[in-house]
C-alpha cells in the first residue's frame, strides 16, 4: 500500500483460540458489520489495544474473506506489553481500533519461491503460501521454532507435503542458510521473516552470494545495525507540517519524534525504531535521509513516503504531509 493515511476502522474479536503454545489466533470482523478492506500476502495491520498501545500484526488467514481478519500473537513475557494484553485482556467481543491494512512486504509474482520462516514469522508467509499454490508457482518453505508445540499452523503446513520442512532447533537445529542458498535456482525469489537473527544472517548471506535483489524480508525487531538515534555529524533541519503550517525545529540531537512531542501529540508511533511502519508519512519537499528497514530509499522515493520515527534530513527544510 503506497504511504499515506490508511483506513481506520472499528473492530470487534470474533473469536479466539489457540494455535500453538503461546500463540493466540484472533479472528476480527468490522464493528459495523461492514466488510473489511482488501489485502494482500504479506499486509499488516496496526492495533491499538485497549490500553492505548500500537501494535502490528500481520494477516495470516484468507486474503479472499472481506468479512473478517485473521492474526496471530505470540505472547512475549519480556516483550514491551502488547502481546501479554492481547493475550490476558482482549477476549471474544472486545472492540478496538484497527489501521490499515498496508503492505511492505508485496509477494513479487515469480515462477519459483524460497519462503524461510522462524518462529511467529511465519505468518505473513501462510497466505503467501496460498497465493503461489494458486498461481501454479513452485515453492519450498524452510519453518523454524523452538519446538514443535511453539510453531503455529504446523500441521495445516505439514499436509502440505514434500515442499514443507520443519525444523525443531530443539531435535534438527536452525535453518542451513548456506545450503539454501546455494542450492538456488536462478529464478527463484526469497522470502524470509522471523527474528532478528535469522533475517540478518540470511541479508549477509545474500549480499555475500550477490542475492540481495532477490530478497524479500519484514522485521518484527530492528536490525543488529540500525540507526535508530541521532549520531555524530547529524545536522539541524526545519519540519515543515504542512496540513498547519506549523514548522518544528529538529535540533542535531533529537529525532522527528521528539521533536514532535506536544507539537502534533496524537502523531501516532510505535516501534520508535524504524521497523514497523506505523509513523510513514508523504514527502512533499526536501530531501529526507531514510534510516529505517521498513523499505529501500529507492521504494521510499518511489512512493514519496518516509518513517519519521528514525528517519532525518538531508536537506535544511523537508515538508511532510502531517
Amino acid at each position: 500500500m503506497i504511504a499515506g493515511h490508511p483506513p481506520t476502522l472499528r473492530v470487534r474479536v470474533r473469536s479466539r483460540r489457540r494455535v500453538a503454545a503461546d500463540v493466540l489466533l484472533l479472528t476480527l470482523a468490522a464493528a459495523d458489520g461492514d466488510a473489511l478492506p482488501r489485502w494482500s500476502p504479506g499486509a499488516h495491520v496496526d492495533l491499538v489495544l485497549p490500553s492505548g498501545l500500537v501494535r502490528q500484526y500481520s494477516l495470516c488467514g484468507s486474503a479472499d474473506d472481506i468479512g473478517s481478519y485473521a492474526i496471530a500473537v505470540l505472547l512475549e513475557p519480556s516483550g514491551r506489553g502488547g502481546s501479554a494484553e492481547i493475550h490476558e485482556r482482549v477476549a471474544v467481543g472486545t472492540e478496538m481500533e484497527m489501521r490499515g491494512p498496508r503492505n511492505h512486504f508485496e509477494l513479487v509474482a515469480a515462477g519459483s519461491y524460497l519462503f524461510v520462516a522462524g518462529g511467529i514469522g511465519v505468518t505473513p508467509i501462510v497466505p503467501m503460501i496460498t497465493a503461489a499454490r494458486r498461481a501454479g508457482a513452485a515453492w519450498r518453505l524452510v519453518y523454524g521454532g523452538r519446538t514443535r508445540v511453539a510453531m503455529a499452523f504446523a500441521d495445516e503446513l505439514e499436509r502440505l507435503g514434500r515442499p514443507v520442512q520443519l525444523l525443531r532447533e530443539d531435535l534438527d537445529g536452525r535453518p542451513d542458510l548456506d545450503s539454501l542458498l546455494g542450492s538456488l535456482d536462478p529464478q527463484t525469489l526469497v522470502y524470509c521473516c522471523g527474528p532478528t537473527g535469522l533475517l540478518d544472517a540470511m541479508e549477509s548471506r545474500c549480499a555475500d552470494r550477490g542475492l540481495s535483489g532477490r530478497l524479500h524480508m519484514e522485521r518484527f525487531a530492528a536490525a543488529a545495525d540500525a540507526v535508530t538515534a541521532p549520531v555524530g555529524g547529524d545536522t539541524a533541519f526545519d519540519l515543515e507540517l504542512s496540513q498547519t503550517g506549523v514548522t518544528v525545529r529538529v535540533d542535531a540531537d533529537r529525532t522527528i519524534r521528539e521533536s514532535l512531542e506536544g507539537v502534533v501529540p496524537d502523531t501516532v508511533f510505535s516501534c520508535t525504531e524504524g521497523y514497523c511502519g506505523t509513523c510513514e508519512v508523504l514527502v512533499l519537499a526536501g530531501t529526507p535521509d531514510h534510516r529505517d528497514s521498513v523499505a529501500s530509499a529507492a521504494q521510499h522515493e518511489a512512493e514519496q513516503s518516509m518513517i519519521i520515527c528514525v528517519g532525518r534530513s538531508k536537506s535544511p527544510r523537508l515538508v511532510i504531509d502531517l
